[in-house]
C-alpha cells in the first residue's frame, strides 16, 4: 500500500496526531507537545497512545532520541531525518550516546597524519587521508573534521597556522592549515638555511670553528642536529 493510500486510511485521531508531527519537519516533537497541540480535539489517553503506535506501525512516523532531553519521547515524520542539533550528528549513536570510539579513532588519525606530514596540512588533505584509510563506516565530512581539529587545537595537541607565502610557492597566502604541536614550521621560501638555527642566529657573524661562539658548544645547533 502506498503512502497516499495509508494516509487516506487513517482515523480522525491518527490524522490529527500525524499532521501535528509532520508539520514540525526535521525538528520532530515531544509527546507532551503533541497532546498540547491537539487539545482542541480532545483525544482520550488510550486512543492517543494507540494512534502513535499505529502511525509507527504504518511507517508514517518514527521515534528518535533527542540528546538534550533523553528522558522524553520524541517523534518525527518518516520522510525526515532529525536535525543534528537534536541528535548530536555523527558524534552520537542512534541511542543518543556519545560515540567515543569514533571520536578517539578520528583523533588518532588526524594526529598521526599531522605528526608525519612535512608541511602544515589543509583540512582537505587531512580529510582525504582519513577517508582513504577506510576504517570508518560512514562518510566523514568537513564539518565533522573541523570539530575534531578545533578540539585538538583546544587540547594544545595541534596548532592552527595561516600561510604568509612562506610554506611553499603553491600554497595560497592566508589559507588555514594545521600542524602537530611543537613541530617546527619550515620557511622553505628562504632556502635551506632557514631551517637551520644558524640562519636566524643574531651572533652568526661572531661564530668561528675555534672562537668563543662556535658550532661545537652551541646548544641550539646540537638540538637541531
Amino acid at each position: 500500500m502506498g503512502r497516499l493510500a495509508v494516509c487516506n486510511s487513517l482515523s480522525k485521531e491518527e490524522r490529527t496526531v500525524y499532521d501535528v508531527i509532520r508539520a514540525k519537519g526535521d525538528m520532530g516533537i515531544w509527546t507532551g507537545d503533541i497532546q498540547r497541540e491537539t487539545a482542541s480535539i480532545p483525544i482520550p489517553k488510550k486512543i492517543y497512545d494507540k494512534a502513535l503506535e499505529n502511525l509507527v506501525g504504518k511507517g508514517l512516523i518514527k521515534r528518535f532520541t533527542n540528546i538534550r532531553s533523553k528522558a522524553r519521547k520524541f517523534f518525527i515524520a518518516s520522510e525526515y531525518e532529525p536535525s543534528q542539533y537534536l541528535t548530536g550528528g555523527d558524534f552520537y549513536t542512534s541511542q543518543g550516546n556519545l560515540d567515543s570510539h569514533f571520536i578517539h579513532e578520528l583523533n588518532e588519525r588526524c594526529l598521526y597524519y599531522l605528526s608525519t606530514h612535512k608541511l602544515p596540512a589543509t583540512i582537505d588533505e587531512i580529510l582525504e587521508y582519513c577517508t582513504s584509510s577506510r576504517v570508518f563506516k560512514f562518510q566523514i565530512t568537513h564539518q565533522i573534521l573541523k570539530v575534531i581539529l578545533d578540539n585538538l587545537v583546544l587540547d594544545n595537541s595541534v596548532s592552527e597556522v595561516r600561510s604568509t607565502g612562506d610554506f611553499a610557492h603553491d600554497i595560497p597566502i592566508g589559507s588555514l592549515r594545521y600542524t602537530s604541536k611543537g613541530k617546527e614550521v619550515v620557511d622553505r621560501s628562504k632556502g635551506a638555511m632557514a631551517s637551520v638555527p644558524c640562519g636566524v642566529c643574531p651572533r652568526i657573524h661572531f661564530c668561528t670553528p675555534d672562537g668563543t661562539v662556535n658550532p661545537t658548544n652551541c646548544l641550539h645547533y646540537k638540538k637541531w642536529s
